[in-house]
């Protein structure tokens, strides 16, 4: 019990709450998108077996970056498992390989679409963290990597489990606006990080360009990905019911514009706090689109 308890936080549960409710979202949209699918029990155990795959593929992220991390970590995290001498680095690296394996025979589970898109994903977050890519050192190019299988690819592999992910763009342009939005708002926990990411030499946009100008240039991604959700969905590109899209976007986008105010009010309480209210309301917008997707497609089995 005391191992499973260490691998357990080696896995950092509570950032798996993300990604398994992205891809539930994912599955449940696709569900309702155009003609809505007949809701079946093996339906929705495929969009279960989705969700409890996105959680051990973002374990398997988590665990390959702290194996990587440890410089870093001894700054910022020691009391983690590895840094704090309780899990060593090669028993940590068959705990990750292990992860990702089973992310890609639950991925398989799903389907040959989810297969695909989590094996692009799994190869995005392996190059965010090991040598020599190791995007996490260069800049925006850390975003990149963090928002492509966290935002796009987690929004497409979750629609892939209800409907083919080729036969139009719509999967694609729900997980942009979820990749845009991470894309800057990811950044919010470097500011904290910066004494270890300096030491890791990690070039962070607020080690880059200081801290204040970093925070203006993440605020427009808590806004501008959202106003294209009533764009979109009266462009017929989103197929949701109209009206409980324009409400989700249109709360989104007040509540990007308030925590901007948070950000641009005091740049330099990102760095001096652990964990800065903007780096709360991110996680809580972020679930909260997951949900108003969700209930905005699924809606439509009621009204039509």
């Amino acid at each position: 019990m005391k191992r499973l308890k260490l691998y357990w936080e080696f896995a950092r549960p509570f950032t798996l709450i993300a990604p398994g409710l992205g891809m539930l979202s994912g599955g449940l949209t696709a569900m309702g998108a155009g003609e809505p699918t007949p809701i079946t029990v093996h339906r929705v155990a495929v969009i279960l077996a989705g969700t409890l795959m996105a959680m051990v593929l973002n374990a398997a992220s988590n665990a390959v970056n702290q194996v990587y991390d440890l410089t870093n970590d001894r700054i910022n995290k020691p009391g983690r498992p590895i840094p704090s001498g309780r899990l060593s680095i090669p028993h940590a690296k068959v705990i990750t390989l292990i992860l990702y394996v089973l992310a890609w025979i639950l991925a398989a589970a799903v389907g040959r679409e989810c297969l695909l898109v989590v094996l692009v994903a799994s190869f995005f977050t392996y190059i965010y963290s090991v040598p020599p890519l190791r995007t996490k050192r260069h800049g925006i190019w850390a975003n990149v990597t963090i928002a492509i299988p966290r935002g796009l690819l987690l929004k497409v592999a979750g629609w892939s489990a209800a409907k083919s992910i080729f036969e139009g763009p719509e999967p694609w342009w729900i997980g942009l606006i979820f990749g845009t939005f991470l894309l800057g708002a990811s950044t919010t926990k470097d500011f904290a990080d910066m004494a270890g990411d300096k030491a890791d030499g990690c070039d962070t946009l607020p080690l880059k360009y200081g801290v204040r100008r970093a925070a203006y240039m993440i605020a427009p991604f808590f806004i501008l990905p959202f106003l294209f959700i009533p764009l979109a969905a009266r462009a017929g590109w989103l197929t949701g019911v109209p009206i409980l899209l324009d409400l989700l976007g249109g709360l989104l986008v007040a509540w990007g514009i308030y925590t901007v105010s948070l950000i641009v009010k005091d740049p330099e309480a990102l760095a001096r706090t652990e964990n800065h209210p903007s780096w709360r309301h991110m996680y809580l917008m972020m679930f909260t689109a997951q949900v108003g997707f969700a209930i905005s497609y699924l809606a439509k089995y009621v009204v039509e």
